[in-house]
C-alpha cells in the first residue's frame, strides 16, 4: 500500500503555474494551454490528494471543452472576419473565467 503524502510548498507552486499557465494560453497562441495540459496529465497520474486530482482534472477539462467549442464554432470564419472574432471572443472568456474561478476555488483550498 502507498504511504500517504502531505503536500509540499511545491507542489501548490506547481499547482499555482499550471493555472497561470492555462490563463495566459490564448496570449501564446495555446503553446502554454498544451504545455499545461501535459504536465496536468502526468501529476494527475500519481495524484491521491482529491483536491489536487479535482483540480487537475478541472483544467483537463476546461481545455477539452474549450478545444471543441474553437473547432465547432470555425466555421463562422468562413462568413466574414466578425461572426468569427465575435465567438472566438466569447469562448475566450469562458475559458478565463474558468481559469480565474479554478484558480480562486484552489487558492481557497476549494475544490473546482
Amino acid at each position: 500500500m502507498a504511504e500517504f503524502e502531505s503536500k509540499t510548498s511545491n507542489d501548490r507552486t506547481v499547482m499555482q503555474v499550471l493555472y497561470g499557465l492555462h490563463t495566459l494560453a490564448w496570449f501564446s497562441g495555446g503553446v502554454f494551454a498544451v504545455i499545461a495540459l501535459i504536465i496536468n496529465y502526468i501529476r494527475r497520474a500519481d495524484e491521491t490528494d482529491v483536491l489536487y486530482l479535482d483540480h487537475h482534472n478541472y483544467m483537463i477539462a476546461t481545455f477539452w471543452w474549450t478545444l471543441l467549442w474553437l473547432v465547432l464554432l470555425s466555421p463562422l470564419w468562413l462568413l466574414l472576419v466578425l461572426p468569427g472574432a465575435i465567438a472566438y471572443g466569447i469562448v475566450w472568456l469562458w475559458y478565463l473565467y474558468r481559469c480565474i474561478r479554478g484558480w480562486m476555488r484552489f487558492n481557497g483550498n476549494r475544490l473546482s
